[in-house]
């Protein structure tokens, strides 16, 4: 290779002149960080990284569930004191937490009559399944006022008597006690306590979506705060589970993770920048044009999406890590003589085909129909082609002219000497190739992860504790639910209470299920409430009768005129709708299982202990609603997603080599730059299944990373021909870029995080594997001069 022509460019610019352009390249990206800050609207819904749902199953856990009682729940035990100072301890933390707008609902087992507001109350017998049994005729009344009677002369009086006036049916306790969750754990000193008396219990709803991250961390980080209020200088402990409280946790060592890790990766590039170039400023000249392309990526991504999700940021400062290369090709072929502009001129057809080709990738995901995918895109697109554009044209006006020759290295001139000794492999290549292949489709076990909560870094034991509480507190089964769908909230409440009914008939048989909740338990049918209207007495009819079963009874009727005031009220009144129970808890008890959309309806029959699903199913389709499995859902939408993101890198890799056919216009040259990353490639395939590795989503990311580093590699060790000179700078370039990747990836290989696991060893073993290939396929045999 020749050197660069006579360059035509602006003379080297004084070094107080470079300095100070340094200086306002930092500037300009100090304001362009603040602006896009006060543009950027992080998102935490991970919905924005899933397909569009096709199955009823799907459509539920996307469009619904994500908001639904299951992902919301938060389960709390108390621990680490006797059972009075615990059962104190939550009263207080009920007490702190009712009043927070950001909980849905507070439940620890006390005071079951403040579910029923007072404004309500009148509506008890339109509620309460007792008229669908009895009538308030004389017989019955008379039986009621002996058990009232009774009932004031036992230990229980002070919370009957009360009562007896306006309600002595006592349905106002009928219907708390239906309210109670199904298998309701023991009271001790008024509120819940597990089976042994050890753990006191609470079950807190939030408001914040499961799929909201920000929003449980703000409920976890509220309850922890009140609970140390709530224990002041008392003994105990807290522990929170559920699907918030894991995400919270995994999110905190993700954090703490990434912080370490971003820690070490600094002062190791810093370091090794420094080794590299032996000057200090290398390394502060080489992160404008990486900062450069993070903003960019951000004010892209800020500007021409609604929200920016936080996987996106994370994901995309990765990827664009590539673009590190960039800057350092600069300078290692940076040399005495000539011109930075020159050497950057020269460099550009490779570094610009590289660039093209790794965008051209990333522009395949927007024909996935994921949003965060072309969220994805979109942000490494603007970063890459940023990074590019600026190591071309602003970068050399920054760089002393007279940077040392890596060229001149006795060391780097002894490697490239062993390295032209090793023979370059020709069928041997196939052989390996088929081999990896034959490696990969064959090892034992499956192919591809599909179980979403494997790729969960939750510790065994906290499931299992998860797993405890939930037994504890019969809270509801989060895999499977009875979906009851229609046009309207009447007709699926209708059909909900004829499934309710079967269920209960299920259960009292044994063996079926354990429980359930439904939203007609809290709010019956119009249908429903009307039949139970018309079996009330009108007001003469039902004064006659009281009047008579109170002769018979120690009590006086005078008494009992609230009683006859709110069965008039509930015989005249409309029947209560959702929109009535607005600002009560049954409110927030029946949207979480009443879901409205304008033209369409859903119940949700949640399940506890089910222990026959497909006995379940049979019920269900009997009233035409649906057992939905929503881990099979779960994993349907996996498999979706990756043969879209599959379909996407199929039309990538075609694009990629037209790429570099147009770019190089020789079967040979473009055959040693593709050659090292479609072997790479199966070779990264190969090592992981060989070693027992299920491959995701993440794994498919991450190989196409791998894949862009590879085509680097493979365009630069072509690039440098024959040249000797040219090939030692270029073997240096490659070294430092390999090995600062590397560094970055292996750490994150030891991350506990498997999402970070899976893209740090995949593109570990990318980097290692295509700086191998590349140097055995893509390099040029020197030639010595004559």
């Amino acid at each position: 290779m020749t050197e660069p022509a006579a360059d035509p460019s602006p003379p080297a610019l004084r070094p107080r002149t470079r300095l100070a352009l340094a200086l306002l390249w930092l500037a300009l990206l100090a304001v362009a960080g603040w602006w896009i800050a006060g543009q950027l609207e992080l998102s935490g819904d991970l919905r924005r990284f899933m397909p569009s749902a096709r199955t009823p199953a799907q459509k539920l856990l996307i469009d619904e569930l994500g908001e639904g009682p299951g992902s919301r729940l938060l389960l709390v035990s108390l621990s680490g004191a006797d059972a009075e100072t615990l059962a104190a301890q939550s009263r207080a933390l009920h007490a702190r937490l009712a009043r927070d707008p950001k909980f849905a609902l507070v439940a620890n087992g006390e005071g079951g009559l403040e579910s029923f507001p007072e404004r309500l109350r009148p509506y008890r017998y339109l509620l309460s399944p007792t008229l669908d049994a009895h009538r308030f005729d004389a017989s019955y009344l008379r039986e009621q006022l002996q058990a009232r009677v009774e009932d004031l002369g036992s230990p229980a009086a002070a919370l009957i008597e009360p009562l007896v006036p306006s309600d002595p049916t006592l349905e106002t306790l009928a219907l708390a006690e239906a309210w109670e969750p199904a298998n309701a754990p023991q009271r001790l000193h008024g509120v819940w306590f597990d089976h042994d008396g050890r753990e006191a219990l609470l079950a807190i709803q939030t408001r914040a979506a499961g799929f909201d991250p920000t929003g449980q961390q703000v409920a976890v980080d509220t309850i922890r705060n009140a609970y140390a209020q709530a224990r002041g200088k008392t003994h105990g402990a807290i522990l929170l589970s559920g699907p918030g409280a894991f995400s919270v946790d995994i999110g905190g060592r993700t954090q703490h993770e990434a912080g370490w890790i971003g820690m070490v990766d600094s002062i190791g590039l810093l370091l090794l920048l420094f080794v590299a170039y032996r000057n200090w400023k290398i390394p502060l000249l080489g992160a404008l044009p990486l900062a450069s392309a993070g903003l960019a990526g951000l004010g892209a991504v800020a500007l021409l999406f609604e929200g920016v999700h936080g996987i996106t940021v994370a994901f995309g400062f990765t990827l664009i890590g590539v673009a590190q290369d960039y800057p350092i090709h600069f300078f290692s072929h940076q040399r005495t003589g000539v011109a930075p502009w020159a050497s950057v001129r020269a460099l550009w057809p490779t570094l610009a085909t590289g660039v093209a080709s790794t965008c051209i990738a990333y522009l395949t995901f927007f024909v996935s129909g994921v949003e965060g995918l072309e969220q994805l895109a979109v942000f490494t697109i603007a970063g890459l082609a940023t990074a590019a554009l600026a190591t071309r044209f602003l970068l050399p006006a920054l760089v002393d002219p007279d940077l040392r020759d890596p060229a001149a290295s006795p060391r780097l001139e002894s490697l490239r000497a062993w390295i032209a000794r090793v023979p370059q492999p020709r069928w041997s290549l196939l052989v390996l190739g088929v081999i990896g292949i034959a490696i990969a489709a064959f090892a034992p076990g499956p192919f591809w992860q599909n179980d979403l909560s494997k790729l969960t870094p939750v510790p065994t034991d906290a499931l299992a504790r998860d797993a405890h509480l939930r037994t504890e507190l019969g809270a509801p089964d989060v895999r499977y639910v009875i979906a009851v769908q229609g046009s309207d909230i009447e007709s699926v409440l209708q059909r909900t209470e004829r499934v309710a009914a079967r269920l209960e008939t299920a259960r009292a048989q044994g063996g079926v299920l354990d429980g359930f909740d439904h939203p007609a338990r809290y709010l019956p049918s119009q249908r429903t409430q009307r039949q139970r209207q018309a079996r009330l007495p009108d007001a003469a009819t039902l004064r006659s009768t009281l009047d008579a079963a109170v002769a018979e009874s120690p009590l006086r009727a005078d008494v009992f005129e609230p009683f006859l005031a709110d069965v008039a009220a509930a015989r005249n009144a409309k029947p209560l709708v959702p929109k009535d129970l607005a600002g009560t808890p049954l409110q927030v008890r029946v949207d979480s299982l009443l879901l409205q959309r304008p033209d369409h309806a859903t119940a949700l029959v949640s399940l506890n202990g089910l222990l026959a699903p497909d006995a379940v199913a049979r019920i269900a389709a009997a009233e035409g609603a649906q057992l939905l499995d929503l881990k099979q859902a779960s994993e349907s939408l996996v498999v979706a997603y990756r043969e879209r993101v599959l379909w996407a890198l199929g039309l990538a890799a075609l694009l990629l080599a037209a790429t570099v056919w147009i770019a190089l216009r020789t079967p040979s040259r473009v055959w040693r730059v593709l050659a090292p990353m479609a072997l790479s490639t199966v070779l990264i395939l190969a090592a992981l299944r060989a070693v027992g590795v299920e491959l995701t989503l993440f794994h498919l990311v991450a190989l196409i990373l791998a894949a862009g580093l590879g085509l680097d590699y493979a365009l630069f060790f072509e690039h440098a021909g024959d040249d000797r000179e040219e090939q030692l700078r270029t073997l240096h370039a490659l070294i430092v870029c390999s090995l600062m990747t590397l560094l970055v990836f292996a750490l994150l290989a030891w991350s506990s995080i498997p999402v970070l696991r899976a893209i740090g060893t995949t593109v570990a073993l990318g980097v290692l594997s295509n700086f191998v290939l590349g140097l055995l396929i893509a390099r040029h045999p020197h030639k010595e001069p004559a």
